[in-house]
């Protein structure tokens, strides 16, 4: 198989673009025009250098591929919306264009933020309704995975979409920005006392999905919720992660108050700052609710499996964790 993999210098692209080269797949990743390829040279690895908001700079990028693995989009908890859909939305739509009638597959990395993170997601599986939440990296979710499906119906490109859970694995928003935010005077918050399990899929085992999907007849056109099945709260994973800093969770807040509260600092801060803001709507809603989805499809269909322990994936967050924040 040759691939071509957007995001590939991002915290899952370089992993699966690493996955896919081991196991002796053409890869093409698309990297933006100055990010860096470290730790990638020397591998065998074919460079693109594009923006996926800027069509003339992406044109050809997926001639002579046979499947497209879309992981390139924003992948951060503030900003407005319409910063979101010049990337996500726009820049779907444009990678689609250079893919669709050219490619056998199209692999699209959505999330389960698609069915809307201000509630609890407990059973759910693909079939069910979607929400719309006014939270820019959720609502785009939805128009991406409506433009994947629009795009490839009856052209001969099939599409898998991949809803993945929260990442874990080192850089990912839930490693890098949780450090980060130890190392403020405010600390970490917990909410709702930190009770609900947090959810995650570890990159390893999300990769596991990614190239299981693109090789699976029956994942044609198919949709799948990957999260692993660990049974870690928010309030166990920020005691392990805090630990490596010397550092502890700070007070629990109740989830509604703490949702109220980020909206008016994402109001007064987003206007006026680039940075993310104290808190956001989206972390809030997260830590705050329960999103243990179905992920039987995926075991079914696909064969997929949590390979590797909670235990096993915090080892390497730990060594990453140590090495850029060090006590």
């Amino acid at each position: 198989m040759k691939a071509l993999v957007t995001g590939a210098g991002g915290a899952i692209g370089r992993r699966l673009c690493g996955r896919l080269l081991e196991r002796g797949d053409e890869v093409r990743g698309l990297f933006m025009p100055t990010e860096d390829t470290a730790g990638l040279e020397g591998r065998s690895l074919e460079v693109a250098r594009g923006d996926i908001t800027d069509p003339d700079s992406i044109s050809g990028v997926a001639d002579g591929v046979d499947c497209v693995f879309h992981l390139a989009g924003r992948v951060l908890d503030f900003g407005g919306m319409q910063v979101f859909r010049e990337v996500m939305t726009d820049g779907t739509a444009n990678v689609l264009e250079q893919s669709v009638g050219k490619v056998q597959r199209f692999v699209y990395a959505s999330s389960i933020a698609a069915f809307g993170t201000t509630r609890h997601l407990v059973g759910l599986d693909e079939d069910a309704p979607r929400m719309w939440t006014g939270i820019p990296y959720n609502d785009t979710k939805i128009e991406c995975e409506d433009l994947v499906r629009g795009y490839t119906f009856n052209t001969g490109t099939d599409f898998t979409i991949i809803r993945p859970a929260n990442v874990l694995g080192p850089a990912s928003i839930w490693v890098r920005d949780t450090a980060e935010a130890f190392q403020k005077p405010t600390g970490m918050p917990l909410f709702d006392g930190g009770r609900y399990n947090a959810c995650f899929v570890y990159v390893e085992n999300l990769v596991d999905a990614f190239v299981l999907a693109a090789d699976c007849e029956s994942a044609r056109n198919r949709v799948y919720n990957v999260r692993d099945d660990w049974e870690v709260t928010w309030k166990e994973y920020m005691e392990d992660l805090g630990a490596l800093m010397g550092r502890k969770p700070g007070p629990s807040v109740p989830t509604r108050v703490a949702y109220q509260l980020s909206r008016l600092v994402e109001a007064v801060y987003l206007p006026f700052f680039p940075a993310r803001p104290p808190l956001t709507r989206n972390a809030v809603a997260i830590m705050g609710h329960d999103f243990r989805m179905d992920n039987s499809r995926a075991k079914s269909e696909l064969g997929w499996s949590t390979r590797l322990t909670y235990e096993e994936a915090m080892v390497e967050v730990s060594a990453w964790v140590k090495e850029h924040y060090p006590v």
